[in-house]
Parts: C-alpha cells; structure tokens; sequence
C-alpha cells in the first residue's frame, strides 16, 4: 500500500504544472510526465521487494519475471480528470498469482485526494483504509445508482451512447467514474451497478478482485468479466440489470469483429438464462 500512496502523494505534488505529455491509441487517450514517474516509482520498488516477480505497467514500465506472479499496475487511472481537474483519479495495483487473468490475489486502489485506499486478498475481503466493506442491498434496479467507466475512443463511445440511452431510463441516476474506482465504489457500497467497456486489464484488475471480494456479481461477453465488457451489480439487483436491454445492448456490441456477432448474442442469451437460473 506504501507504493500506491507514495505514488499519489507525488500525483497532488506535480499537479499544479502537470501538462499532457503525449497521446497514446487516440486523440482522448492521454499520457502526463507524471503517469510515467509514478509508474518508475511503483515498478522499482516492487522490482526491489520482489525481484523475481514480473510486472505489467500500462505505460511500458513492465519487467518479466521468473516466480508465476505479476504484479499489474495503473500508475494513474483516470488521466484525463487529472489533468483537467474534473474527477476523481487513482493508483492501481494488483497481484496476478497464476497464467490467468482471473488469478488475482491482491489489490489496491488509492484515490489521492480524498486519501482513502481500498484493499483486497483473494478469500479475505474487500477493505477500506482497514475497515471490511461489503456491495451495497440495494433491491430496486429503478433506485440504484449506476457507474460507467469506458475507453473514449470512438467505436466505444458509439456503443455507450446506445448503452446509456437505454440505461438512464431503467435506474435512478448515473455516474461515470475512471474504471478502478468504479469497481471499487461498487464493493463499498457506493455505486449499485455498472458497465465498464473496452478497458485494459490494468485499469480493472484490482478493481475486479476488490469487487468479488464484496460480493458484487460480476458477468460480460461470455458470463465472465474481462476488460472488453464487464457488467457488475449488488446481488439484490443483478438478474433485472444483467436482463435489462441496456446490458443485452452492452453484451451484443462489445465484440463486433466479423464473425463474431452470432457468438456474441449468444453470449447474451446465456448470461440471460442464467440469471433466471440463480
């Protein structure tokens, strides 16, 4: 945890100068002087206290290693609110302990500016500055409070514009948070649903282990979560949010590479079924 704050007490100190420092896949995908000397901040200390581990950095900084672990970091998730100054951002830090990405093992998320970190240890719980949390008990899919976290590229921005249009009309309000943060809203409580799209593995991974540790359900393309398309819920609500149009919409065009519609209404029509089966 010491790596993640010390990499936001850096974050609110170069703030007041920071500029963009380069663009990455799009125009709106944005990379600070500050992303990339969090992540060296991160990468070598966890290179010093565990150097035979690997290590998945988003902007590059990543190492292989020798042990089957990976650390997996998002030095700054939510780039864009901080260099604009309108949303909350944080550091992300997960440990990937086998060949899978569903092999997580432990996470963290710091939010620097309120100074909260969440934690979790795969079988132990999901924390708050040390405190156990749990997903909220909401009932009412019309009364809950929905995240969207999603990549504002233009293929996924179109494909929201459909989910959010059929969305807002079935739930209480919206909230559209960096990925992390979404995930680990959802664990305390905060948030009551949400769909994440065409996310990376860093900006989910430990939002995704903070999550199931809360008991949130968790669905996407195929009944399972990846960084493509995840669809999260408080248990109360899972089977009217995960059948709502919204995320049957979110499950059809997350993957619309040739071939693979057929396959993905599929998918949809299995996450359906089983969520009449729960």
């Amino acid at each position: 945890m010491s790596l993640a704050r010390d990499a936001g007490a850096l974050q609110v100190r170069e703030r007041p100068g920071v500029t963009a420092h380069a663009v990455k896949a799009h125009a709106n995908d944005l990379v600070s002087h500050v992303d990339l000397a969090s992540e060296a901040l991160i990468v070598d200390g966890l290179r010093a206290a565990f150097p035979d581990d690997g290590v998945l950095g988003e902007e590059g900084g990543g190492v292989p290693g020798t042990s089957g672990r990976r650390w997996i970091v998002d030095p700054l998730d939510g780039t864009r609110n901080y260099l604009s100054g309108s949303g909350p951002w944080s550091v992300c830090i997960a440990l990937q302990d086998g060949p899978g990405n569903e092999d997580l093992a432990l996470a963290v998320v710091h939010e620097p500016v309120v100074g909260e970190t969440f934690s979790a240890i795969s079988g132990e719980g999901a924390f708050v500055d040390g405190t156990s949390v749990t997903v909220s008990d909401r009932t009412d899919l019309d009364k809950a409070l929905a995240g969207l976290s999603f990549d504002p590229s233009s293929g996924t921005k179109d494909l929201m514009a459909q989910v959010i249009g059929l969305l807002l009309p079935e739930v209480g309000d919206i909230r559209r948070l960096p990925s992390a943060l979404d995930l680990a809203y959802l664990a305390c409580g905060r948030l009551d649903c949400a769909v994440l799209a065409g996310t990376k593995l860093w900006d989910v991974a430990a939002g995704l282990l903070l999550a199931r540790e809360a008991g949130v359900v968790l669905g996407g393309i195929d009944g399972r979560p990846s960084p493509a398309l995840i669809l999260a819920a408080a248990p109360g609500i899972w089977e009217a949010f995960s059948t709502s149009d919204a995320a049957e919409q979110a499950v059809c065009d997350a993957d619309t590479r040739p071939g693979m519609l057929a396959a993905v209404r599929d998918a949809a029509a299995r996450i359906k079924a089983a969520s009449r089966d729960r």
